[in-house]
């Protein structure tokens, strides 16, 4: 069969190539289309930033500006903290806070670490709990929560104040600069503070005669009076011991006799050791008698 339409000698083909079909097809394609519009004039911009970078002149140049920027952003006068507050403390422990966080005032908030100076505070002896912020006005606030000191330890360093777990809170020059603590002393007795403390009240009707409590062989104590009296108390129920004594001591003033011991330690078997003023007296009683 012949085409119906004739085509003259030596005419141009009108329908494009294969390749230029291709290319049109491509040209409306989504993404060819982004790439043409968007991603040749990123390339042609960072290719263009590369170029201008390269010149390490022009990069200390933007870095200078950026850090004066940054300076002159963090140094104005509402980002400044002029001093250090510190609530909640003696000027003792105040003046230890201000040696740890030496700071030079003023000083920009954007300067300061503030878990790194709660850290540093936190790790003092006296401090239990502590809280650091920034407050308006350019303040910054120290709340701490010291320890709280319940007994003076008798050790071969000298004297020292313990809290109710045991924590080490400092040295006392003399035991009557801190009449309101009991002395303790004793290997282990500052990792037993809770228990003394407990006897040192049960002890309270001993009044000014209570001298101290003695921990013996890191598993009992003794409570210590004047006239070198002793209770020597078991290692249980040391409590309840103490107690019995002094309601004996109530009812037939036991500890107001010529007493060097009353020994609880055998609970079934309580005994009392005399003084040897008393036991000679005793004895020369009972030639008396007999005779």
């Amino acid at each position: 069969m012949r085409s119906l339409i004739s085509r003259a000698p030596g005419a141009c083909d009108p329908a494009p190539s294969r390749w230029a079909w291709r290319m049109q097809r491509l040209m409306l394609t989504p993404t060819f289309l982004l790439m043409m519009r968007a991603g040749v004039p990123l390339a042609l911009i960072g290719a263009a930033g590369v170029w201008y970078l390269a010149d390490e002149g022009r990069r200390q140049a933007i870095l200078d500006t950026v850090a004066e920027a940054r300076a002159s952003f963090e140094t104005r006068p509402e980002f400044m903290v002029q001093l250090m507050a510190i609530d909640g403390g003696d000027p003792a422990l105040a003046e230890d806070i201000r040696e740890v966080v030496p700071l030079n005032f003023p000083v920009s908030s954007f300067d300061l670490d503030l878990p790194e100076i709660r850290s540093k505070i936190a790790a003092l002896a006296p401090v239990k709990t502590v809280g650091v912020r920034v407050r308006p006005g350019g303040v910054l606030q120290v709340d701490v929560k010291p320890r709280t000191p319940v007994a003076i330890w008798r050790n071969r360093d000298g004297l020292t104040l313990i809290d109710i777990t045991g924590v080490h809170l400092g040295q006392v020059p003399h035991r009557f600069d801190r009449r309101d603590l009991m002395l303790i002393a004793g290997q282990g007795a500052d990792k037993q503070a809770e228990e003394a403390l407990q006897l040192y009240r049960a002890a309270a009707p001993l009044g000014d005669r209570l001298r101290g409590i003695v921990r013996m062989g890191e598993r009992r104590w003794d409570i210590v009076l004047d006239r070198d009296q002793r209770i020597l108390l078991p290692e249980d129920g040391a409590v309840e011991a103490l107690e019995r004594v002094i309601m004996l001591d109530g009812a037939q003033d036991i500890l107001a006799r010529d007493v060097v011991r009353v020994d609880l330690r055998l609970g079934a078997r309580p005994t009392v050791q005399m003084s040897a003023q008393a036991k000679a007296l005793w004895r020369e009683m009972k030639q008396i008698s007999g005779n």
